[in-house]
Order: C-alpha cells, then sequence, then structure tokens
C-alpha cells in the first residue's frame, strides 16, 4: 500500500553502519529483460505474459504484515496462511515477513525511521509508535465482529487515554516446570519459597554437577520476564500504584541480587546473557536444565525438538507469600499509511480471516499459546482442561505496563542493569542510575 508522508518518526538510535548493513542484506534485483538470443515471436510472447502478470497485479490490493517468529512453526503456518488467504480473497496481495524475534524491534524500526513502515505489524510493544502518531486506533481497521472477541482485560492493555490502538494477538502466561526425575534423585523438593528454591537447587548441585539447576534468560530476547519474575515474587513492581516508575525500589533490588547470587554460586545456566529462553528450553528437553520458568507453550515446544520429559508445573517461586504469575501479551498494531477506503477494507478483512475461530484456533494451537479471544478461548477449554486452567491465571496475573510511552526504554534499560549486573555492577546503583534516566 501506499505510505504516508510521516513528519514524525521514533526518536531511534541507530547508527549509520546498521543501516548500512540492513541495507546491504537486501536481494539483489534480476535483469529479467535480458534478450539472450530469443527470437521475435519468443520475445513478444513474453513481452504480453510479464505485461498481463503486471497488469493483474496492479489491479490487486497490497497489504504488508511483519510478523514476530514464536517457534519453529511460524514461518511455515504464515506460508500456509498467505496463499490460503490470496486464494480465498483473489483482490488482494498478501505479503508476510516473519522476523525472529532477536531482530524485529531493529528491523521495524529502521523501516519506520525510512518511511518504510509495514501496514500491520505483529510485535510486543505499541506505545512508542502510538506516541508518535504513527498508529490507527483499532475500531479503524477491525471489524465490529472480531472486535467484539476480543477479551477486554486484553485490549485495555493497549488502551491510551480511552483509546484502543493495538489489539491482542495471542498471550501466555508463565510457571515454573521442573523435571520430576532429577528432583527425585536428589531428594529434593518442588521449591515454593526462595529459600526453598536455593536449598533444591543445591541439592541437584551435588546430586548432579553436569545438570543446571535452575534456568534464567537475561538475553535481549527474554531479560525483561527475568525482571518481572523476580521484582513481582519479592513485592516489587514497574510502577506504583499512580503509574509512577519504581525500578530502583527496594524491593526490585533484593529481586534481581536475588537472582544474581544464584548465577554466581553455580546454580544455573553459565551464560544467561545470550541463552535464551529457547536455548533453555532446548537443554530443559534434554534434562540439562533441571528447573525454568516457562510459558505454557513449553510441552509443545519440547515436543516439536524431538524430546520427551517427566516434568511437572508448579507457581513461581516467591520471597513474600503470594506466587505472581507473569503474563504476555502480543499484538497487532496497523500503522497510519492514508489508506483508500478499499485498502482499509482489506485490512479488515484480514484480520477477520485470522481471528475466524477455527483458523485462530490452530494457530493458538500450533504453537501452544492462549487464545486472546473468548470464543476461541471457549472452543480450546472444551477440548482441553489444562487450557482452561491455564485460562485462568492468565485471567489473574501481571502484564508489564506496555501502555506507557517510556517502556521501550525500561525494557532495555533493565536487560541492561541485569547484563551489567553480571559483570559484577552494582544492582542497585544501576537501577538507580536507570530510574532517573526513566523518571528523571
Amino acid at each position: 500500500m501506499k505510505k504516508k508522508n510521516l513528519t514524525k518518526v521514533l526518536a531511534l538510535s541507530l547508527s549509520i553502519a546498521a543501516a548500512l548493513s540492513l541495507a546491504a542484506c537486501g536481494n539483489t534485483p534480476t535483469n529479467t529483460n535480458t534478450k539472450d538470443n530469443k527470437d521475435d515471436t519468443t520475445q513478444e510472447g513474453n513481452n504480453t505474459e510479464d505485461k498481463e502478470k503486471k497488469e493483474d497485479s496492479a489491479s490487486k490490493t497490497e497489504i504488508s504484515v511483519i510478523a514476530a517468529q514464536y517457534g519453529q512453526n511460524t514461518a511455515d503456518w504464515w506460508k500456509t496462511f498467505e496463499t490460503d488467504f490470496e486464494k480465498d480473497n483473489e483482490g488482494i496481495d498478501l505479503n508476510v515477513e516473519v522476523i525472529s524475534w532477536n531482530d524485529i524491534s531493529t528491523t521495524v524500526n529502521t523501516r519506520v525511521a525510512n518511511n518504510q513502515a509495514p501496514d500491520i505489524l505483529n510485535i510486543d510493544v505499541f506505545a512508542d509508535y502510538q506516541a508518535d502518531d504513527l498508529l490507527l486506533p483499532a475500531k479503524d481497521y477491525v471489524s465490529e465482529e472480531t472486535y467484539n472477541k476480543m477479551y477486554e482485560a486484553f485490549l485495555e492493555q493497549s488502551n491510551v487515554d480511552g483509546t484502543i490502538w493495538a489489539i491482542p494477538d495471542l498471550a501466555s502466561a508463565r510457571a515454573m516446570y521442573y523435571n520430576k526425575d532429577i528432583l527425585e534423585g536428589a531428594g529434593a523438593t518442588v521449591p515454593t519459597t526462595w529459600e526453598e528454591l536455593t536449598e533444591t537447587c543445591k541439592k541437584i548441585k551435588e546430586k548432579y554437577p553436569d545438570v543446571y539447576p535452575w534456568g534464567i534468560d537475561m538475553t535481549t530476547d527474554e531479560g525483561q520476564a527475568a525482571f518481572a519474575y523476580y521484582i513481582w515474587n519479592n513485592g516489587g513492581d514497574f510502577v506504583d500504584a499512580d503509574g509512577n516508575w519504581t525500578l530502583n525500589s527496594p524491593e526490585n533490588v533484593a529481586a534481581i541480587e536475588y537472582a544474581i547470587g544464584l548465577i554466581k554460586d553455580g546454580y544455573t545456566n553459565t551464560d544467561p546473557a545470550n541463552e535464551t529462553r529457547y536455548d533453555l528450553q532446548d537443554m530443559f528437553g534434554t534434562g540439562k536444565v533441571a528447573m525454568m520458568i516457562a510459558p505454557n507453550s513449553l510441552p509443545t515446544y519440547v515436543k516439536d525438538g524431538g524430546n520427551e520429559v517427566n516434568y511437572g508445573m508448579a507457581p513461581i517461586p516467591n520471597n513474600n507469600g503470594t506466587s505472581v504469575s507473569a503474563g504476555v501479551m502480543d499484538r497487532f498494531m496497523c500503522f497510519d499509511n492514508d489508506y483508500s477506503d478499499t485498502e482499509m477494507e482489506a485490512i479488515k478483512t484480514f484480520f477477520d480471516y485470522f481471528f475466524e475461530d477455527e483458523r485462530y484456533s490452530a494457530w493458538v494451537e500450533m504453537e501452544g499459546f492462549l487464545p486472546a479471544t473468548k470464543t476461541g478461548g471457549e472452543a480450546l477449554a472444551a477440548k482441553d482442561e489444562t487450557m482452561a486452567e491455564w485460562i485462568d491465571i492468565v485471567g489473574s496475573c501481571k502484564f508489564y505496563p506496555t501502555a506507557k510511552t517510556e517502556w521501550a526504554d525500561v525494557k532495555q534499560g533493565v536487560i541492561n542493569a541485569e547484563q551489567n549486573a553480571l559483570l559484577d555492577g552494582n544492582v542497585k546503583e544501576l537501577l538507580d542510575s536507570l530510574q532517573a534516566e526513566i523518571a528523571p
């Protein structure tokens, strides 16, 4: 679709070298007009065929989508979706690009800065784009029928000043998974408190020195999740009751000091700054990691990887008497690319097609996530009792404060603080500095 001449862009800290690197990764255009000694008849036939293809393409409404890669099946699912969608909607040319979580933010921000925003984006954050006036309100690009399928609590996560700017794609909740055989062999109990967690780690390490008792991901992929697990389960939070940032609260400092202590005591994977949740899930599937916090999709991921493990699931260990689960909700949003009525209808058609109950349920089941629609939740809960339990968990867990415009900086900031703490940085000083930066 045609792009709006954006006068506002994100305040991106992109280097020239990074931009050039991305540009260099583009495909080199192929010259399709070389004659190669073909006779005039063949050349004329080819020209006619090319002209017909161009005319056919020109008559279609184009939609560009950038989607996040959730697991091994994501790219293939979207490829099939694209084929089916174009078959059922012949007047629309759909282009879906699947990008890994490690790269998607940089890729999208670079394109936005270059006035090349996609039409539809599937990612976790939205507030920066909304604050820069780059997005359309959700009700502009989602039909009333599809909009009304969404869980209200999920929609509220994208509410800014009374307007919903993004819709939920899917959700997940987190719990502690543990290897039953390893804990039993070590004579350890399933931990519910931090004191018990430390003791269980100690027993596992003594019995199985080649096993990592506890898994921690402090990478750019999920470092913000690690921060949330520990602060929420120590009575801390990102913000206070009035929505003010409290990143350096005593509870937060103590929580991250505890997590860093587990790492330095040798109770975790050896490289949390580089070993992602997916690496940990691979290790959990092969018995290399005994316990880890993971989403409800972990069993599906392990099974798809060709592994079987005798696992159990329990609440996340806490230090204040109440276990808090982390709810994670990703989104679809639509950039304001100055659409015609026909183009806007095509985008609505895309969302109606995606959230059709049977198709959407297959998407959620395929990657092992939780549905963001009431009808999808009802359908899956009827088929799977464990899904019903997880849907209840999502209803009671905490979410990141993603509606705040500073969230993208906070997300990266807490990851930087964790990684610097791994290099012997002082946790309190690091969080004090971040707090001063975010809320001067």
